[in-house]
């Protein structure tokens, strides 16, 4: 059984990541599909910024999140003075620093399903009178959806073990940034509470296991609904 406060972590963990993955997917979609279908000055570098989350410290995140979208910070005090909203110390900039961290993971799945697709279908659509924006909702994005459901849920799995930037940006705090990693830091640091640490060790490790099966589980429907 699991105590109120452990039940809050896991709780605040799940809508955390939800959120960031779901407030980062039409971007990552977008994204991908720029990558994966254009060629333009600049692309190498826009690639290598989308996965610099990937290989810099989660702290060096958390800090350029800091600096940008705290109060005091270049985006955030815009955003706080004019219309009102923070992403300082709350379950907000948990969700935006479990999207920064997971996006590349979302980007690159989605990607890879895109590069997938034969263009000549697209292009045969296009010579039948479709207009592209037809083409990319009718064909090409069901086509993709293996590889979106990969990146949903890689993501998904990612903004749950979030750690170094969520407490760097945001701080740990109960009930509001809170999350199963940081709540497990919590545990740690406290005499006598290794017990929970490991409950919340174990639901973190079965929860990434159900979105890694999950994801190779609907990844297969929905190619064999397509090949069907």
């Amino acid at each position: 059984m699991l105590t109120p406060f452990e039940w809050q972590a896991l709780l605040l963990s799940l809508k955390v990541s939800g959120v960031a993955v779901l407030a980062s997917l039409p971007v990552g979609i977008f994204t991908a599909w720029i990558l994966a279908r254009y060629q333009f000055a600049g692309r190498a570098l826009l690639d290598g910024i989308i996965h610099l989350p990937l290989v810099l410290p989660p702290v060096v995140i958390g800090y350029l999140l800091l600096i940008a979208m705290g109060k005091q910070g270049l985006i955030g005090s815009f955003l706080y003075d004019h219309f009102g909203i923070s992403f300082s110390f709350n379950w907000l900039g948990a969700s935006l620093a479990a999207a920064v961290v997971s996006f590349p993971l979302m980007v690159r799945a989605i990607r890879l399903a895109f590069e997938a697709i034969d263009s000549k279908l697209e292009a045969a659509a296009r010579t039948l009178g479709a207009s592209a924006l037809r083409v990319f909702f009718t064909i090409t994005l069901p086509l993709a959806l293996p590889g979106i459901f990969t990146g949903i849920l890689l993501a998904f799995a990612r903004s749950l073990g979030e750690f170094g930037a969520t407490i760097t940006f945001v701080s740990n705090i109960p009930g509001e940034t809170r999350t199963i990693p940081l709540a497990m830091y919590s545990f740690i640091e406290t005499p006598g509470a290794e017990a929970s640490a490991a409950r919340l060790c174990v639901i973190s490790i079965i929860i990434a296991l159900l979105s890694l099966l999950v994801s190779e589980w609907l990844s297969r429907r929905a190619r064999r609904t397509l090949e069907g």
